[in-house]
């Protein structure tokens, strides 16, 4: 029973730094990459789909997105989504196929880019804490209905705390790393 309640919070506590890594990817750091607009909704024949699903986008050098759509008539559809998002891109179009030059981040950018960064790691590691909070529940629980000895909760308890270490760590690992990329010039 306990193994049980350990192994769901060694995959929930996973889940959330794999959340905070997803999201990681999806904020500017001055280099072209396909994850950075993947996630775009596009307005594809009245119902929004990710840009991923209506065309193709590669990197076509250091600091260029190319996104080639797979119908010419969903071009200005990615142009529309491209220019609504929030990431301050520009598409230029020759064609079918779109554009993306990736401007240099000023330094008032990149300590912006941080503190999202910051407060994106805070909610990851409140994530993992909740899962621990709640599994602490479910052993306290467990020991109220006398399934457990106060030993196996101990045990228990101090094995969740190791875990729920181990993904912090993680967490501000990742975002170390992360900030290391953003302030690089």
């Amino acid at each position: 029973m306990l193994e049980d309640i350990k192994k769901d919070a060694r995959e929930r506590m996973a889940k959330c730094v794999q959340n905070f890594q997803s999201d990681l990817k999806k904020l500017r750091t001055g280099r072209a990459h396909p994850s950075l607009i993947e996630h775009l909704k596009v307005d594809y024949y009245g119902s929004d789909v990710p840009l991923q699903q209506v065309a193709s986008i590669a990197v076509e050098d250091g600091r260029t997105l190319v996104i080639s759509p797979w119908e010419k008539g969903v071009v200005q559809a990615i142009e529309k989504a491209i220019f609504k998002s929030d990431l301050g891109l520009t598409p230029m179009t020759a064609g079918t196929i779109i554009r993306i030059p990736m401007p240099p981040l000023t330094e008032e950018r990149r300590r912006e880019i941080t503190k999202v960064l910051k407060a994106d790691a805070e909610g990851a590691r409140v994530a993992v804490r909740n899962v621990r909070r709640d599994v602490m529940n479910d052993v306290k629980e467990l020991l109220k209905e006398k399934l457990v000895s106060q030993d196996d909760e101990r045990r228990a308890e101090a094995d969740i705390q190791k875990l729920t270490d181990k993904h912090v760590a993680d967490v501000d690992q990742l975002l170390a790393a992360k900030e290391k990329e953003v302030m690089q010039v």
